[in-house]
């Protein structure tokens, strides 16, 4: 993302497990395999997406001649199964990731600056940017907590403040300090959470949309997406209570930077006229230090607003039990495929139903994932023959084309 926001090129990324894409990325670099610097980078060191992306290139590099080890950088925690693996064949370096950094918060880590250096950005400044961001966050904050309590008491005290620009050491009990709320005016990030609680009306009423008027910060606002979205989107708060969640209901004399401005203007009249919040950060250049400073605010924003709704911004709950459930996909193959093996090896070969496969696999409640990973194996050549019709499943009948000896 970074590299792309400062116009660096040089660079390609494997981020999903498609054989195509993964494929495609490494025909493209042809010759210049050689000479390519091949990143691998995984917290646990175990996650499948890596781990099959990186089998995909080293075996690129055998067929190329190529010795990996020589080319390949781990970024990883210490002793991870990534690491040793890199430690014991040798790779160029190990870089650590700590057990207390996300993913979606590592950009100031070694996984989003090792990158960034590599491709010649300042990551000094960057640093020097979110350093700064962090240090104007740092203000007093405690009050928050009682936000949501003291709501309209504090919209009251905002109007006495702008109109009448007095300051009290603090009010009644129960109360949040003028002097408290007045350093809050000063976080950057303490108000943005803010505007979001108070544009959403404290409960996630309306939908974020982020609209970058500069191509380069287009995939910050992808970037945005995943924070915030990974973040805020639990289905459960802290108290352990369901969150409560809802769909609602977004010339001549005229160059391209007088339109981009009139864009921006005419959507915010657009957004206010329709009762539609919307809040304008606005940067002078697209910089390493101010992109630094702009991943900065929207990290602290978003663990600021997940402490006014109640929510815990940095765990993950949807993506472990996605990849709980994927292992669990895996299995059943596995299972699927001794099944069928075992009556492949039969003389005559055994052809099995589906319901056949699925009673075999002590798994008759999964007859329609076993369906689907039939399906997917017969058409990735996986010598697998499946006969029958495909609107009709319970007529298919499959066997392996050649079976195998050994315990799968």
């Amino acid at each position: 993302m970074i590299c792309i926001l400062l116009f660096f090129w040089q660079i390609r990324f494997i981020d999903n497990t498609d054989p195509a894409g993964i494929d495609h990325q490494i025909a493209q670099l042809g010759p210049e395999l050689a000479s390519t610097l091949v990143i691998v980078i995984s917290k646990s060191g175990g996650t499948p997406e890596t781990r099959n992306g990186l089998l995909e290139v080293q075996k690129a590099f055998r067929e190329s001649g190529l010795d990996f080890a020589k080319q390949g950088v781990a970024i990883t925690q210490e002793n991870s199964l990534l690491d040793n693996t890199a430690r014991i064949e040798g790779w160029v370096a190990r870089f650590p990731m700590f057990d207390w950094v996300g993913g979606r918060t590592s950009e100031m880590s070694a996984v989003g600056l090792l990158p960034a250096a590599l491709q010649g950005i300042d990551i000094k400044e960057m640093l020097a940017g979110a350093s700064l961001m962090d240090e104007a966050n740092r203000t007093t904050v405690a009050f928050l907590q009682m936000w949501e309590r003291h709501f309209h008491v504090l919209c009251f005290l905002h109007l006495l403040i702008l109109l009448l620009h007095i300051s009290f050491s603090g009010l009644a009990k129960g109360c949040p300090s003028l002097f408290g709320y007045t350093k809050v005016r000063n976080n950057p990030a303490a108000l943005l959470a803010l505007c979001w609680y108070w544009a959403s009306d404290g409960v996630g009423s309306k939908d974020m949309v982020v609209l970058p008027y500069k191509d380069s910060l287009l995939l910050f606002s992808r970037y945005l997406q995943q924070l915030v979205m990974e973040s805020i989107g639990k289905e459960f708060d802290l108290d352990g209570n369901r969150a409560p969640g809802h769909d609602w209901e977004l010339e001549p004399g005229v160059t391209c930077g007088d339109y981009l401005f009139g864009m921006l203007q005419g959507t915010r009249s657009a957004l206010y006229a329709n009762d539609r919040e919307s809040i304008t950060v606005t940067v002078q250049d697209v910089t390493p230090r101010s992109v630094g400073a702009l991943v900065a605010l929207y990290e602290r924003a978003v663990g600021i607003y997940a402490s006014l709704v109640n929510i815990n911004a940095y765990h993950q709950p949807g993506v472990e039990a996605g990849k709980k459930a994927a292992g669990e996909v895996l299995a059943l193959q596995k299972r699927v495929l001794q099944v069928l093996n075992e009556a492949s090896c039969k003389e005559p070969v055994e052809p099995l139903t589906l319901d056949e496969v699925a009673e075999r696999c002590h798994a008759p409640e999964d007859i329609e994932m076993i369906y689907k990973i039939v399906a997917h194996m017969a058409a990735n050549d996986r010598a697998l023959i499946a006969e029958g019709s495909c609107g009709s499943p319970r007529s298919i009948k499959v066997f392996l084309l050649e079976c195998v000896v050994d315990e799968i």
